[in-house]
């Protein structure tokens, strides 16, 4: 009897429609994708979301791409000692003197505080809106909180987009450029910060005006 129950059992099963059953093989595997994507979605938040390579994310510069002078500054905004290089007003000096002839890049190094790689990311945040150079003045000359209430606070009294520069913030996703750039000078044997090149050449200790300017003009 059991045996026969069986039977009719199967039987039923493989009496239905092929319609009925594809439609179940598709629920099932929509099912799998929609639980797979929450995951995804999951991982993302857990994570930090997605990164920007570094190839991604230009290094703020004055100057032309084609200036026959590249000074490299690896520098860092917690650092007392960069925030002096800057206040000395040496690139601007640079600027207003040689014009077209030089172009000044900033690369991150941020060594000093534990604030100082997410400060490093936001600089490249505020970038995102054409702003850098005004975010990095900011912090160099009119805050000292570079905890993520700070640096919020610095776009928003610079009339940043807040929700863009928050997102791109709280995302992390200017940590593969900040991390490019400190590896870099490492590999170049940077000691502190400010650290400088001169046309790809490492410079012993941060440069004077008058020190730039003969070098430059010796060229």
């Amino acid at each position: 009897m059991a045996q026969r129950k069986k039977m009719s059992q199967t039987q039923r099963a493989a009496s239905q429609p092929q319609g009925k059953r594809s439609r179940r093989l598709v629920g099932v595997l929509v099912g799998v994708a929609l639980f797979a994507g929450f995951v995804f979605l999951l991982w993302q938040q857990t994570t930090g979301g997605p990164t920007l390579s570094a190839e991604d994310v230009p290094d703020p510069a004055l100057g032309p791409a084609n200036a026959p002078i590249e000074i490299v500054e690896y520098s860092d905004f917690g650092c007392p000692a960069c925030k002096g290089w800057h206040s000395a007003g040496i690139a601007a000096q640079l600027q207003e003197t040689y014009g077209d002839k030089i172009r000044f890049v900033w690369k991150d190094f941020p060594v000093v505080t534990p604030y100082s790689p997410k400060a490093a990311e936001a600089g490249h945040c505020a970038a995102q809106q054409g702003k850098f150079w005004e975010y990095h003045n900011y912090l160099f000359e009119s805050t000292t909180n570079l905890r993520d209430d700070g640096l919020k606070a610095a776009a928003a009294s610079l009339g940043l987009d807040q929700s863009a520069f928050d997102t791109c913030l709280d995302s992390g996703q200017m940590a593969g450029k900040v991390q490019a750039n400190d590896n870099a000078a490492r590999r170049l044997g940077m000691r502190g910060t400010p650290g400088f090149t001169f046309n790809g050449q490492v410079l012993p200790a941060p440069p004077s005006f008058a020190q730039l300017a003969q070098m430059i003009d010796s060229q």
